[in-house]
Order: structure tokens, then sequence, then C-alpha cells
């Protein structure tokens, strides 16, 4: 079973506005973690405009994390630290999370062998429940507009469901979902790289991330008042 480096301090932009825990009265946020895969940048821009979305939600905080590559060679990656873009993720960055967003860029039709290997891992939170009536979206990213987006939506969303966590998307009244002609689906948000694989996001694309970002920490929030 993979091993994953200890927890870092989580990401809590200084504008959020914080909630406060009716028993203690201290100033608490609604955590959301927000976890992808990356080769060539796509879908980390994804992440980054989802983390936009979340932190547009009063009393709601992103919490950025990706995950290393893995070979045939070993199960720890080589470098327990990136050394550029967001830290690795561990299992109680996931524990502690009170929402989640999923992204990987797709291979042949399913989410990337790094995320899955974490998924993996994470039997152990399958066992106690803790991700059980948690809200969580994904995200991915293709070169082709039929290079499999929707077929990797639904496989990040398998393990998910056996986690027991509560899925959302985006519904049609997302204007930019009516609009986009490149990314976006109501499975959630996505990423059309093209030929060159390029990178930068439509304003649609954004658009439906920041959307889906927004609408996983709303529900996080209002799980969180009951």
């Amino acid at each position: 079973m993979a091993t994953y480096p200890q927890t870092r301090p989580r990401l809590v932009r200084p504008y959020a506005v914080p909630r406060a825990r009716p028993e203690t009265g201290e100033a608490s946020m609604i955590e959301i973690l927000v976890l992808y895969y990356s080769r060539n940048g796509s879908t980390a821009e994804l992440a980054r405009q989802a983390c936009r979305g979340v932190e547009s939600v009063a009393g709601a905080a992103a919490k950025l994390r990706t995950v290393p590559p893995v070979s045939a060679e070993n199960e720890r990656p080589a470098k327990l630290v990136p050394m550029t873009g967001a830290p690795y993720a561990t299992l109680e960055d996931l524990r502690h999370a009170q929402g989640l967003l999923l992204g990987s860029p797709t291979r042949f039709g399913n989410m990337a062998a790094p995320l899955k290997y974490f998924l993996d891992s994470t039997s152990s939170l399958w066992v106690s429940g803790a991700l059980a009536g948690k809200p969580a979206g994904v995200f991915t990213s293709t070169q082709t507009h039929h290079g499999g987006q929707e077929a990797t939506l639904l496989s990040m969303m398998l393990p998910l469901l056996h986690h027991g966590m509560y899925l959302v998307g985006l519904p049609y009244t997302e204007r930019a979902l009516h609009q986009t002609r490149s990314g976006g689906t109501p499975y959630g948000a996505s990423h059309v790289a093209g030929s060159e694989d390029e990178s930068a996001l439509t304003e649609d694309e954004r658009a439906l991330a920041q959307a889906l970002g927004k609408r996983v920490a709303s529900l996080a929030v209002r799980l969180g008042e009951t």
C-alpha cells in the first residue's frame, strides 16, 4: 500500500469568512480538498479555478493538493515533496476535509493511474466511514472533444460512491453549460486541450470549474450547519 508524507497546514485565504462553532464560539472554516493529478497543466488549472469557486463561498476554504506519479519499480514517490506546485495529499487531508473536488486527465476513458493509486490506498477511510455524507465533484481534461471526458468523470465517481459521498454535478441552469464550445459537462467540469495540448482554459471552462467548486462548497457549508 502506498505511503504518503505527513500532513501539511491547510490553505486558508485571508478573505474567507469564518463560521463560529456553536459549542465553543471559536471561528472555524469548512475545508474543501481540491485533489488532482496533472501532467501538462490543464487539470491543474481546472483545480485552481475550482479553488476560486470554493473560496467565493462564505465560510469555506480550499486546500489544494496533488498526488505523485507512480512507477512499477516502487510504491513510494521518488520525492516526498514536489519541487513545484501543490503538496502531495495524505489520507489525513482527505479524512479532515468537509468536501472533495477530484480531478484527473483521461487515460483511455479512465482516471490516470496516480490518482487511482491514491484512491486505492483509502481502505481505512472506507472502513471508518470517514467520507460518508460529504459532498464531492469531479473534473477532467482531454486532448479532443471525444477523448473520453464523461467516462473519465464517471470513473472518478465510482470510488466516491463506495465511500458514501454526495456527488455534485453541473446543472443546465449554469449558462456556460449551454454556450460552451469546448469543455463542460453535467457530470463535472472539463477542458479540451486541443492538438497542441493547450492548458489555457476558455471563459466558459473557467466559469464551470468555478461553479462546480462553489456548488460543492455551498453544500458542505449547509451540511455543516445541521
